[in-house]
């Protein structure tokens, strides 16, 4: 059976989203705080609505989808989306090596003559790295375009002469995830939304669908999104820099 391809114009970036970009700030604010559940129409929503409620910022939480919902026929019988938010509890990361980061990073951008903050948090999901990576690098400032690149091309390289740097520094170091402008966050989201998409789509069709070619760091995103989804499977495909990821339905 011949599947079918999305492209990278059925992905969603959400470039035009308005996000909080602020410089994190520290966890602090969510120390005592319990998780709850918070429901939307769709996904974002009902993050927005958990996070009001907690009166903490996207950075101080991990979510867990619970439910990506479902639209009723002409308004009856939808269901909506459902969300649990944990706020975090870790200590913000410390260390010789996260003072050799933060100099270092400063030293390029004042190389570049452009004006950023620089602020450090543990990792909270899959796309910062969650399990992998020592620390999430937040970078913050006033037209960091430059910085992001096309899809992301430039932050990855800034990202690899970091832990290149490091590593010949600090032996056995954890490597670190570099993200400017929340960019990496906005295509995390992007990601959950395309797989919870193309999955119903393979539900409805019973048709494979291959996804554009990612990086290793974006299919990974993708596979543990359907990790638990009992009714399709997912695959990646090809080789280098052209592999893709492949969602069918469970055999």
């Amino acid at each position: 059976m011949e599947g079918d391809d999305v492209s990278d114009m059925e992905l969603d970036t959400g470039v035009d989203k308005k996000l909080d970009t602020e410089p994190y700030s520290g966890l602090d604010a969510a120390a005592g705080k319990e998780p709850i559940e918070a429901t939307g129409k769709n996904v974002d929503e009902a993050i927005e609505n958990g996070l009001v409620d907690l009166e903490l910022k996207r950075q101080q939480v991990t979510v867990e989808v619970l439910s990506e919902g479902r639209a009723g026929l002409f308004g009856i019988g939808g269901e909506p989306a459902k969300v649990r938010l944990t706020p975090a509890e870790q200590a913000a990361p410390e260390g010789a090596d996260i003072e050799f980061v933060e100099e270092t990073l400063q030293a390029i951008f004042e190389m570049l003559g452009l004006e950023a903050q620089i602020s450090m948090r543990p990792p909270e999901t899959p796309g910062d790295g969650l399990g992998l990576v020592r620390a999430v690098i937040d970078v913050t400032g006033e037209d960091l375009g430059v910085l992001i690149g096309r899809r992301g091309s430039t932050m990855a390289s800034l990202q690899y002469i970091v832990n290149l740097m490091v590593s010949r520094r600090f032996e056995n170091q954890s490597p670190f995830t570099v993200d400017v402008e929340g960019y990496r966050r906005r295509r995390e989201e992007a990601l959950l939304d395309l797989a919870f998409r193309t999955a119903e789509r393979v539900r409805t069709s019973g048709r494979p669908v291959t996804l554009e070619a990612m990086p290793a760091y974006e299919r990974r995103i993708v596979h543990l999104t359907l990790a638990k989804d009992p009714t399709v499977a997912t695959e990646s495909i090809g080789e280098g820099d052209g592999r893709k990821v492949r969602i069918s339905i469970q055999q």
